[in-house]
């Protein structure tokens, strides 16, 4: 099994899938080796990924969304995992972020995106993927109460920034009940404690009979390292940040832009 992260790591900075890594996972998947995209998004913003893949709306195929709350069957989108986020934590988190006059703050429920505050920058980078989100007008959490708040996250400008969020968001919930990870060069990620990329990637794991050391994970930013720890053979791509890159047991020659998927693939499967 494969788990791979998309954003900077399967896809071209401008947001496309290229023709070399979509054939590749094609051949991989003919041999029967699951690719399992593992997002920090939601899944429906990466349905356009599947369909030249082969594997929107697949049966026995899988996707892992919002950092590892969410796993589901390509077909119907049907959850097989919910690992969602206590609706108290939620409300902290996000009464923290919407403070700042500089951030956005993004709440993703299992089913859709909304955002408080948005910026410019973020709006651009949401677009350029395709990801839709619902603005946000006023601070009010309570209308997603009875909801599954998958995560909660804050678009900043800068890294001295995402740091102080995610300090502040930990004095005020406590480190050991939150997760905190960066991610895109541009958020501060919060999922619930013990819930991460590499957890989900042992769980679908164990439901289909896969062994960690069976599975490829592939990434290049923090809110990767979990799942690169929890397999057998953590991969970085080239543009991967230092900490990743020292995870991984194989770091590819070519970096997220030139079909750095394929490689790990050609190499390691095909």
């Amino acid at each position: 099994m494969i788990v791979c992260d998309l954003d900077e790591t399967l896809m071209n900075d401008d947001g496309t899938l290229s023709k070399t890594n979509a054939e590749a996972i094609k051949k991989a998947s003919a041999k029967g080796v699951y690719f399992v995209p593992n997002s920090g998004r939601s899944y429906v913003s990466f349905q356009n990924v599947l369909e030249p893949l082969g594997l929107r709306d697949k049966a026995k195929q899988y996707s892992i969304s919002y950092n590892g709350g969410l796993i589901l069957e390509n077909k119907g989108n049907r959850p097989i995992a919910t690992n969602a986020m206590p609706f108290e934590i939620a409300q902290k988190v996000f009464d923290v972020g919407s403070k700042n006059p500089h951030a956005a703050t993004h709440v993703y429920t299992q089913d859709a995106l909304y955002v408080y505050h948005p910026v410019p920058e973020d709006d651009a980078y949401l677009k350029n993927r395709g990801v839709d989100y619902k603005e946000m007008k006023t601070p009010d959490l309570g209308r997603f109460k009875d909801v599954n708040i998958m995560k909660v996250i804050m678009a900043l400008p800068t890294v001295s920034e995402r740091k102080q969020m995610k300090a502040d968001v930990e004095a005020v919930v406590g480190a050991d009940n939150i997760a905190g990870t960066f991610s895109s060069g541009r958020y501060i990620e919060f999922n619930p404690a013990g819930i991460n990329k590499g957890s989900a990637s042992v769980q679908l794991g164990e439901l289909l009979g896969i062994k960690p050391e069976e599975i490829i994970g592939a990434g290049d930013n923090s809110n990767d390292l979990p799942m690169l720890r929890d397999v057998g053979l953590p991969v970085s791509v080239a543009n991967g940040i230092d900490s990743v890159k020292e995870a991984a047991k194989y770091i590819t020659i070519a970096d997220n832009n030139h079909d750095a998927l394929a490689e790990v693939i050609n190499k390691f499967i095909l």
